[in-house]
């Protein structure tokens, strides 16, 4: 899959689950409860020690899935990454060796930005798909709308108090390709399950 195929991918998907393992157990049945739910995307996060083993279990069970990983912050984890099998990489902010890296293996990288400065060093990377976190934080789509306003080339993830409340809201701005969240995430698997179903018929 492409890059451009990939964003395609993204863009049609709506929702980029944010999703926190403590262990490589709770991995499996996490994915399914959001397969389950018709949302068949993960962004798995770094924060956790078991993060490469969980996504490298997740790519391998489920190779149709669009894994990627997420809270990715050097070369390092990047790497790691990468050789789990990552579809994609998600950092919350920039980072050139993780640029770099992506580069290199010709994998898509979505760094976070809040700022104009931020996102002209990702955009002198030539990257165009960037990740806006924590968006509620920084102004949401109100800063959204104005920093693309400046560079009407562009796209943009939000991440980061996006919710069932406000999603909408975020989707109706042609400058925004999904948004990621983890509201869905919280509970058992047949809570996760439900709450995905939730979120995908409403931004169906």
């Amino acid at each position: 899959m492409t890059q451009e195929q990939l964003i395609e991918k993204i863009r049609q998907t709506k929702i980029v689950p944010v999703v926190v393992l403590n262990s490589v157990e709770e991995t499996l049945p996490k994915m399914q409860a959001l397969i389950n739910g018709g949302l068949p995307c993960a962004e798995i996060t770094f924060r956790t020690p078991c993060a490469a083993e969980a996504i490298a279990l997740a790519v391998k069970t489920y190779p149709d899935m669009l894994i990627g990983a997420g809270t990715v912050i050097n070369r390092e984890q990047c790497e790691r990454a990468i050789e789990a099998g990552s579809k994609f990489i998600v950092s919350p902010g920039f980072s050139e060796e993780v640029a770099d890296c992506c580069k290199e293996h010709g994998l898509l990288y979505l760094p976070g930005v809040v700022t104009p400065t931020e996102a002209m060093a990702a955009i002198a990377k030539g990257l165009t798909v960037l990740k806006f976190f924590p968006a509620s934080n920084y102004g949401g789509l109100k800063t959204i709308k104005a920093i693309c306003a400046a560079f009407p080339y562009i796209k943009i993830m939000p991440t980061g108090g996006i919710s069932a409340e406000n999603i909408l809201e975020y989707l109706a701005c042609d400058k925004i390709i999904a948004c990621g969240g983890s509201w869905m995430m919280s509970g058992t698997p047949a809570e996760i399950e439900e709450k995905t179903k939730a979120a995908v018929a409403l931004v169906k």
